[in-house]
């Protein structure tokens, strides 16, 4: 069933629409007198549907305030009030552009609507010449009855100021405080596949993998509390050449593998000597293309070995995943082996496919670089894979959103992919959201990409390690281990390291590089996840030292209306309450760094709050608590549960007491 409210404003456009064309041929006809029964027919039907739609309106809007759990996007809700009040201002419009974004200053209003201005640009266009402060006071005019715009004002050259209720405002914050932390209803649960982290197995993770780690498992976390149908998938580099030389290694150096686990104690120094051995003997490296044969062929005592190399692999790169706390399911590249064969073919039966030297080639529409299919050798590239594993998330998994987290480097190549994907009729881009979301290379305090002294890459495990040792010595410089027990020392020292290592990568803008460096992010001021975890942790401190539990916090949020008569309170209800823009907007850029930015600004305007407005009086000579004003600590708990959302979005986990 169709929108209601949608289906009486489209049949009320076309009634208007009749009746002013009718109204000008009686017009033009000169008598007055005269009147046409099919005029007056179509008002009483458009006086009826106006009727109706009015009550649909009107009991839209208070389901809309009282029914849901769901926290408002405050934006979108203003969107919707002055889209239609544009609509209606300036029918002959189509497609007016609507502007609706918050004040930076506070005296000129929460919000602000900037549509006139670019509405005068498009009359102009048309030929007539239009003032924008006449259009917003015509937009003014046309907005419609509403349960949150307080008063509108024109400034400027035509800016439209939006002040919003305070009433309105206090109830949000008591339906955060009722029901927690909410999203917006979705319209359908869509599914979605992410594709990072994807190491290559035999080799070590290297910082490189740990940006794809980090962005693509905060992304998975904003979509799961978004409500969405998730699928992590660790797209690893399980197949090809390099298994050829590994396996022939295995066989020389244990050659008892298939009965006893080979003792691999360093997957990465055994690649080395296999790559070193491929090089240098001509013997052993046809031996390693044999083994490539036989493996590709699919012979157990061969598909063993690979998975006795694969599982060494996994260890390694499960010690990792288990210290940043990350959920992932593997699927390498040998997943689509067997369904490489049947892409290729799709591309050659649809005409798709041109020779070049042996090779099989395929040119996407606009693109001047062509895919490989099919190497001259006859074997199968990454191209290919590529386009399998896309097929393959598209059509089995029936996925709705495709993104793919990796380096910047690769861009080109996706572009290729996708163009081709488009080309063949796999998806719609209207329809299916494929996206290649890339990141900068990490660099070290030189600027210069991030090596050991040695100019080796950095192994990500002695990364992780290295931020813990420094994670401990900056708590106990605090002297935090004279306060908190071994237990609760050892979990700030994890929460802290791994929270500002994966912090530190979020909350610079994912295209550009960024600088690794592990003073910046253990120092406690500034937009830091350590100064940010301690923001945490003292704002959750106000209510145990006021000795006030949750139960007693719940119960006020029933009984007690969060007051905004101070500025400083008034400016922090409604930064908790921009939460729900700040998720739409990453949904739509796959940008972190704004999360990180809104946690940062939320937590300033908690300390402008907390030095201006007492939430706790004591005696000044006992200490003793003598008043405690409840709508503030109500504020301190949604500022609290806000940032404790933003966190777990972010991968990070905070602790109680630090």
């Amino acid at each position: 069933m169709g929108d209601p409210l949608a289906e009486y404003t489209a049949r009320l456009q076309e009634q208007e629409r009749e009746i002013r064309s009718l109204s000008a041929e009686i017009e033009s006809l000169k008598n007055p007198q005269s009147s046409s029964p099919h005029l007056e027919g179509l008002r009483e039907e458009n006086t009826r549907l106006k009727y109706r739609f009015n009550i649909l309106k009107r009991s839209l809007q208070e389901d809309r305030s009282h029914c849901s759990k769901s926290m408002m996007n405050i934006n979108q809700r203003l969107q919707e009030i002055f889209g239609e009040a544009i609509r209606a201002s300036c029918p002959e419009l189509d497609n007016p552009p609507l502007a609706v974004t918050p004040n930076q200053q506070a005296k000129f209003g929460d919000y602000q609507c900037n549509s006139a201005m670019a509405m005068a640009q498009m009359l102009k266009a048309k030929g007539v010449k239009v003032n924008p402060r006449e259009i917003a006071e015509k937009i003014m005019q046309n907005i419609p009855d509403n349960e949150l715009i307080q008063k509108t004002e024109i400034a400027g050259p035509g800016f439209i100021n939006i002040h919003l209720k305070k009433t309105f405002v206090s109830k949000l914050l008591t339906n955060l405080l009722l029901n927690g932390v909410q999203p917006p209803p979705l319209a359908s649960r869509k599914k979605v596949v992410v594709d990072f982290s994807s190491p290559n197995i035999a080799k070590e993770m290297h910082v490189g993998h740990l940006r794809s780690t980090i962005i693509g498992d905060s992304m998975c976390r904003l979509f799961e509390f978004l409500g969405y149908d998730v699928l992590r998938l660790n797209h690893v580099g399980d197949w090809g050449t390099q298994f050829g030389m590994l396996i022939a290694h295995l066989q020389d150096k244990f050659p008892n593998y298939l009965s006893s686990s080979p003792p691999i104690g360093d997957l990465q120094a055994f690649y080395k000597e296999s790559k070193k051995r491929f090089d240098e003997e001509e013997d052993f490296k046809r031996r390693a293309y044999q083994c490539v044969v036989r493996l590709q062929s699919k012979e157990p005592d061969f598909l063993k070995a690979w998975n006795l190399i694969c599982d060494v692999s996994r260890k390694e790169f499960q010690k990792v995943y288990n210290s940043l706390d990350i959920q992932v399911v593997e699927r390498g590249e040998s997943f689509y082996q067997n369904l490489m064969t049947a892409v290729v073919k799709e591309f050659e039966e649809k005409g798709l496919v041109e020779l070049d030297e042996g090779r099989k080639i395929v040119f996407a529409p606009g693109q001047s670089i062509p895919l490989t299919i099919v190497k001259s050798d006859g074997g199968y590239t990454y191209d290919t894979s590529d386009l399998a594993a896309l097929r393959q998330r598209i059509f089995d998994e029936n996925a709705d959103i495709i993104i793919y987290v990796t380096d910047s480097g690769q861009g080109t190549h996706f572009q290729l992919v996708f163009a081709a994907a488009q080309m063949i009729g796999w998806y719609d881009p209207q329809v299916t959201r494929v996206e290649h979301a890339g990141f900068g290379v990490v660099l070290g305090e030189d600027k210069k990409k991030f090596k050991t002294r040695s100019g080796d890459t950095v192994r990500l495990m002695d990364l992780l390690e290295e931020g813990l040792k420094r994670s401990m010595d900056k708590l106990k410089d605090k002297e935090r281990d004279k306060v908190l027990s071994p237990e609760e020392l050892t979990k700030a020292q994890r929460s802290v390291a791994f929270g500002c290592i994966k912090y530190s990568d979020l909350s610079h803008n994912r295209i550009n590089d960024y600088v690794f460096s592990f003073d910046k992010m253990l120092d406690d001021r500034g937009n830091t996840a350590a100064y940010l975890l301690y923001a945490l942790t003292r704002i959750r401190s106000i209510a145990r030292l006021a000795n006030i539990d949750d139960a007693t916090l719940r119960k006020a949020a029933e009984t007690t209306e969060v007051v905004l008569e101070h500025e400083k309170e008034w400016k922090l209800g409604k930064c908790i309450l921009r939460f729900p823009e700040i998720l739409q907007k990453i949904l739509d850029d796959l940008l972190l760094h704004t999360l990180c930015d809104f946690l940062y600004e939320l937590a300033t305007t908690f300390t402008e709050f907390y030095d201006s407005c007492y939430c706790v009086e004591k005696d000044r000579q006992t200490g003793e608590v003598v008043k405690v004003n409840m709508w503030r600590m109500l504020l301190c708990e949604a500022t609290a549960v806000i940032m404790a959302k933003g966190f777990d979005i972010l991968g990070i986990n905070p602790v109680h007491r630090m």
